[in-house]
């Protein structure tokens, strides 16, 4: 399938790697299908580009690699809607708000993105740990040291 996207142009897209948000994405509940495009091989950043709306896309970075004291317990609402059956079958994302110098990114650690997958099913998580926020600062995390 051919898909229209906001930063790398018109791709071709298998089915199998199209993740699909059941309830959508917080204030675009509409938007159900999505794939995971690599940012820069190397990186642990991605983008989360709807199939649906070439202009709707978020810059992801994975939250072990950036944050790799991060924890995430999910509830068992969060474990039936993704379907996981064993822990490994769950990546962590978190969503980058990219700013002008990058050195002033952030990342939301309060809503992660959870993605199965074995079955390509995903939902945003909301956490209630007072310890993260929706704006991260980037600049201390070991990858951002690597990367920056």
């Amino acid at each position: 399938m051919n898909i229209q996207t906001k930063y790398h142009g018109e791709l071709v897209v298998q089915q199998e790697d199209i993740v699909t948000f059941p309830n959508g994405i917080p204030a675009f509940e509409d938007e159900t299908k999505f794939v995971n495009l690599p940012l820069q091989n190397g990186t642990p950043f991605s983008i989360l580009q709807s199939v649906q709306t070439p202009t709707l896309a978020f810059v992801i970075g994975e939250v072990f690699t950036l944050f790799p004291d991060y924890e995430i317990e999910l509830t068992q609402n969060a474990i039936d809607v993704l379907k996981i059956d064993e822990p490994k079958d769950a990546i962590v994302y978190c969503i980058i708000t990219v700013k002008d110098p990058f050195v002033n990114s952030t990342a939301n650690l309060q809503g992660p993105i959870v993605i199965n997958t074995s079955n390509k099913i995903g939902k945003q998580v909301v956490l209630n740990q007072p310890n993260y926020k929706t704006k991260h600062e980037l600049v201390g995390s070991p990858a951002f040291a690597q990367e920056g």
